[in-house]
């Protein structure tokens, strides 16, 4: 299937969109966040309340911290993009003592001139209010005496802490204390159990899952025991997986909604939350599809840059510096997460990120790697012959995948079921296992694809979804692979050969959109580009001994 690449205005593409005073201009809208909280009101119960905290900073070493990254639910709703925060939501408008009615509260990170001079400028309440769109906003530390009546709501929602956030004895409204804050003032201690976060999830997607996509759902959540093996021990949960017909996962649904209705009765409620933001999340509106589109786009331009400047003296880091150099020349500020470059068997690493190889010789590549724009990830993979040629058993193998994909391309419209993308380009895989002799039959090929072949993408590398029927303006990925380590009990010819391909594709009431397209696919398109000139062959550096 030939795929027109996705068409905007956008697409003129110039490098940087900036304001008068040097900043990006295209970051998401305060009229943007202000309409996803109402978007989650809408969903929100009568007479409740969620509540969202700010990432926690991270140490890096000694005395100096990670770039700081905001949570992305946080940053969906709000725009801020600052630590120490807290973000109130109420279904219903409240009254202060005033007479003065709202219906959320953001609490920031006070002004500070002296930590302002080592960190950066704090938007604090005004910014809140004038930059952001906020009528009510509080300094971090008032939130201790916010006055909000926690137990006169039927449901306080928010996510369960991870106890993962630091005690900043300098700082009393840091996250650990704004926690601290909210588990008094809304009785966390007396009223909730400690639970089994993972556990709650499962049993929260049986519980909303239709009969009729009741059998992918039990897929994905059998995908989750090879992760949390731990979850096997749960009778209802490995009972849902193992079910054959869909009697028995109705009755199993009917089991979870009965052992939750008789749980101890608390209105704090640590499940919902993340269920209602991947609904909102997983459908992209036309202003995040400008960031996200232009996020694959850089992500793709990097793939195209690095087979034309690929040689077989380059390091794996070599080629993961160009890639992040060309993001940062479009403008991207950081990489949607840790660069894989796999040369040869590294390839077979599913999540490489040691990139430590110092030549990658004659070997095939792979690259997996993503730009992040004003918070939006690309996710794109490449897998390329460093010599600018396919030996004929890396040829068979990438061809297989390439059917695979675009078999799963294929399979990405409106309705189909999540899973459904998987099937059809494991179906190709299997089939093409089998016939170049690499496995005898196709329930061996698994240990040779062993990943799913799709999930969501957007603010997160793995944005939340529900996994049901595929719907208009969701992004997901479509990144079938086959690896085959060193030592694998079939023809040494093909030891060492990994390859995944992966695309980011836009599900549309119109077909599938490759928005990654730019970067070539078929292995003979790859070839050609890969004899061009690049940009960078004349930039050498001086040695150093």
């Amino acid at each position: 299937m030939r795929l027109k690449l996705f068409t905007l205005c956008l697409f003129l593409f110039p490098m940087i969109i900036t304001a008068q005073d040097g900043v990006p201009a295209d970051y998401l809208s305060s009229d943007f966040h202000k309409e996803r909280r109402e978007s989650l009101r809408s969903k929100m119960a009568d007479n409740s309340i969620a509540v969202f905290f700010a990432n926690p900073v991270r140490n890096r070493a000694n005395d100096v911290d990670y770039v700081y990254h905001q949570d992305p639910n946080f940053y969906y709703l709000t725009g801020y993009k600052e630590p120490h925060a807290v973000l109130v939501v109420f279904k219903e408008n409240q009254t202060d003592d005033n007479g003065n009615t709202f219906n959320e509260v953001l609490y920031v990170q006070e002004r500070n001139p002296q930590a302002e001079q080592w960190t950066g400028r704090r938007l604090g309440i005004e910014g809140a209010k004038n930059e952001l769109g906020f009528d009510v906003a509080y300094n971090g530390a008032e939130f201790a005496n916010s006055g909000i009546n926690f137990s006169g709501f039927d449901r306080v929602m928010f996510n369960n802490f991870n106890n993962d956030y630091r005690d900043s004895k300098r700082n009393k409204a840091d996250l650990y204390s704004l926690i601290e804050a909210f588990k008094a003032q809304s009785n966390y201690h007396k009223l909730f159990v400690e639970e089994d976060p993972i556990k709650n999830h499962v049993y929260e997607m049986i519980k909303v899952t239709e009969v009729e996509n009741s059998a992918n759902v039990a897929q994905t959540i059998g995908k989750a025991l090879e992760r949390f093996p731990e979850l096997k021990n749960d009778e209802v949960i490995a009972s849902y997986v193992n079910a054959t017909d869909d009697k028995t996962r109705i009755e199993l649904k009917q089991q979870v909604i009965k052992i939750e209705s008789e749980a101890p009765k608390s209105n704090l409620d640590t499940k919902s939350l993340s269920t209602i933001m991947a609904s909102l999340r997983q459908i992209k509106t036309e202003e995040e599809m400008v960031l996200l589109t232009k996020a694959v786009r850089i992500s793709a331009m990097g793939q195209r840059e690095i087979m034309k400047a690929m040689h077989p003296g380059m390091s794996e880091l070599e080629i993961q510096g160009i890639h992040e150099y060309v993001y940062k020349k479009y403008g991207s500020e950081y990489e949607g997460y840790p660069s894989i470059v796999g040369a040869g068997n590294n390839g077979c690493v599913l999540h490489y990120i040691e990139n430590s190889k110092m030549k990658v010789e004659n070997d095939l590549v792979l690259m997996d790697l993503g730009a992040e724009y004003h918070g939006y990830s690309a996710d794109v993979t490449r897998t390329i012959p460093a010599n600018g040629k396919f030996t004929p058993e890396q040829k068979a193998v990438y061809d297989v995948v390439y059917e695979a994909q675009e078999a799963g391309i294929a399979a990405s419209v409106v309705g189909n079921a999540f899973g459904s993308v998987d099937m059809a380009s494991r179906e190709v895989i299997n089939a093409g296992l089998v016939k170049l002799g690499i496995v005898e039959n196709e329930a061996q090929a698994r240990q040779y694809f062993p990943h799913g072949t799709s999930h969501y993408l957007g603010l997160d590398v793995h944005d939340p979804g529900d996994y049901g029927k595929l719907q208009a303006n969701m992004v997901i990925t479509v990144e079938p692979g086959i690896y085959i380590p060193d030592g694998s009990p079939c023809d040494k010819k093909w030891w060492g050969i990994a390859v995944r391909i992966e695309d980011d594709i836009l599900i549309t009431d119109n077909g599938p959109v490759n928005l990654s397209g730019e970067a070539p696919r078929q292995s003979d398109e790859i070839e050609a580009l890969m004899k061009e000139k690049s940009a960078l062959d004349d930039f050498v550096l001086p040695k150093l001994d």
